[in-house]
């Protein structure tokens, strides 16, 4: 009965959060499955788990989340690698961008945005700009076949060039490039952006890579996806050492619910980045844009109903 039921449940003593410990890893999967396919990892939708089903408000949502990335991104980074599709010119730019840029949105969380409310509005006016650009990615190109990618030339990042001013790749036979500091100056805002949501910044590079520089999205995912893993790890370790400096509220990450977490992305990571060039580009975006709008509408709601009550 409810009793045996009540013995399955964990507190967690960080967060606070009682749940079953099998949860965490599931949901973990269901999720990176699909949103490593679009070289994000995940941790955007986790964030509105913790926070809305879990109850976890308080700024260490950031870090824990954080802490998924660090466990469950490796997975998927070597898929890509093994599969030769890593665009590594892309990603050195990437970290280098936003790294800064994670740490300057670590300290603005911290400061102006530990209220859950305001950041819940914040959370959901991001989404709902990346939603958007992904939409009228996939409505702009909704002629185009599903099937006309050449299957005459290998499914591999032919060829990498990499200077100041751009970024060059060969990717199906075609050649795409992008511009070196313009690359550079988005992930620093990004990264920034990242730092304030718990996403490590990389996540959200991925749909601005497709729609405003029409880079494929089955070369970008792996270096989005490290650039993640990177800032992520720096700003776990920033939250972990600057907490102390903040006594009165939680600041530090729940090591233990963020492993759970990364357990269930490594796996859904893995098998997502293998599955994802059987998957037409249209469907991943299409699917990233609905779930990224569906998430943004939720919050900006919940945050419109508390301001109209309050």
């Amino acid at each position: 009965g409810s009793k045996s039921f009540a013995m399955l449940l964990h507190t967690f003593s960080v967060s606070g959060v009682e749940t079953s410990l099998w949860i965490p890893p599931l949901v973990a999967f269901v999720v990176s499955f699909f949103t490593s396919m679009a070289g994000v990892s995940g941790a955007f939708v986790l964030l509105p788990f913790q926070m809305s089903v879990l109850g976890f408000t308080s700024p260490s949502v950031s870090p824990t989340n954080l802490v998924f990335n660090v466990v469950a991104i490796p997975s998927g980074v070597w898929r890509f690698v093994r599969e030769r599709r890593m665009v590594w010119p892309l990603t050195w730019v990437v970290v280098a961008g936003t790294l800064p840029g994670v740490i300057a949105g670590g300290f603005v969380r911290l400061h102006w945005l530990p209220d859950p409310t305001p950041f819940k509005a914040f959370v959901g006016g991001v989404l709902l700009f990346i939603g958007a650009r992904l939409a009228k990615d996939v409505t702009r190109f909704s002629g185009a076949s599903p099937k006309a990618r050449s299957t005459a030339e290998p499914f591999v990042v032919q060829e990498q060039t990499w200077t100041w001013r751009k970024i060059v790749i060969r990717f199906q036979g075609k050649e795409h490039a992008c511009s070196t500091p313009g690359v550079f100056s988005l992930s620093v805002v990004v990264g920034m952006v990242g730092g304030v949501y718990g996403i490590g910044g990389g996540a959200l590079l991925a749909p601005f890579f497709v729609t405003l520089y029409q880079l494929p999205v089955h070369t970008v995912a792996g270096a989005t996806l490290m650039g993640t893993f990177v800032t992520s790890v720096v700003g776990v370790v920033f939250y972990q050492l600057i907490a102390p400096c903040y006594g009165q509220m939680s600041v530090a990450p729940d090591w233990l619910l963020g492993g759970l977490f990364g357990v269930g992305g490594v796996f859904g990571m893995y098998f997502g980045a293998r599955a994802q060039r059987f998957i037409p580009e249209r469907w991943i975006k299409g699917g990233l844009a609905v779930l990224l709008a569906a998430l943004a509408f939720r919050y900006l709601h919940d945050w419109a109903a508390k301001l109209m009550g309050g």
